[in-house]
């Protein structure tokens, strides 16, 4: 294990990181940058929408309607890769790196800068009076539904577009291993319930044990809950699911 004189904030504590696969070099970064040792142990994984064709005929048509809602960075690239973004709707992220994101599109967004989740985006002025708009929500099947059931009962013309799709990781023997020796002190990133039910069910239950030994960093009240329930019994609550205020909270 790490030397207890490693330089940075996080002094050689094990961070494990449940972005994506494929999804967390920048963030892996960022943990080696501040002193930590980055463990990556991927909670979900993203992939294409099954029909394509259809997909990006639903998206082109979505360009045209009055506000677009872009729920992750990822519903981000998965769009773009389908056809160019341009449009003259209201852009809507629900967090800055969504936002990020579109930028890199060239698209100005609004979202919100304290609660980064659907109740977050449901407080956007954009979003008060909406009876009759042409409302499109770019991202994947599952969730909660209570951002599309909010904007039906406020009176909103919803189309959903499925970019991308969710589904659960590959892990092999090394993360088994890597989790049955984490040290008790590692911090474990958790910003999606998703992630966390997939590695319960992934994880043997000597390893999911060991995991839950740690002390889980989490993006919002309602993921302390899942944690909590799944085992967890040490947890921090961030400011949010962007890497820079889930290591704030890690340390």
């Amino acid at each position: 294990m790490p030397h207890a004189d490693v330089i940075g904030e996080l002094a050689g504590r094990v961070i494990v990181i449940t972005r994506p696969a494929g999804t967390a070099a920048s963030f892996a970064r960022q943990v080696r940058a501040r002193g930590g040792v980055p463990l990556l142990l991927p909670g979900l994984a993203l992939r294409a929408s099954e029909d394509i064709d259809a997909a990006r005929t639903q998206l082109r048509a979505a360009l045209r309607d009055d506000l677009l809602l872009f729920t992750s960075p990822a519903s981000v690239r998965f769009a773009a890769a389908l056809a160019p973004l341009r449009t003259r709707a209201t852009v809507l992220a629900v967090g800055q790196g969504t936002v990020a994101a579109l930028r890199r599109q060239g698209l100005v967004a609004q979202a919100p800068t304290r609660h980064q989740d659907s109740e977050g985006l449901l407080d956007l002025p954009a979003l008060r009076e909406i009876g009759g708009r042409r409302i499109a929500l770019i991202g994947a099947p599952g969730g909660r539904g209570l951002l599309q059931q909010r904007l039906v009962d406020a009176g909103a013309w919803l189309r959903e577009v499925w970019v991308y799709r969710r589904t659960a990781p590959r892990l092999d023997r090394r993360h088994a291993e890597a989790i049955l020796h984490l040290p008790a002190s590692a911090r474990v990133l958790l910003s999606s319930a998703q992630a966390l039910v997939h590695l319960h069910d992934a994880l043997a239950p000597p390893a999911w044990k060991r995991l839950c030994a740690a002390t889980a960093v989490v993006s919002s009240e309602r993921l302390a809950a899942a944690a909590r329930e799944a085992g967890f019994r040490r947890l921090r609550l961030a400011a949010s699911a962007m890497p820079a205020d889930l290591l704030a909270a890690a340390r």
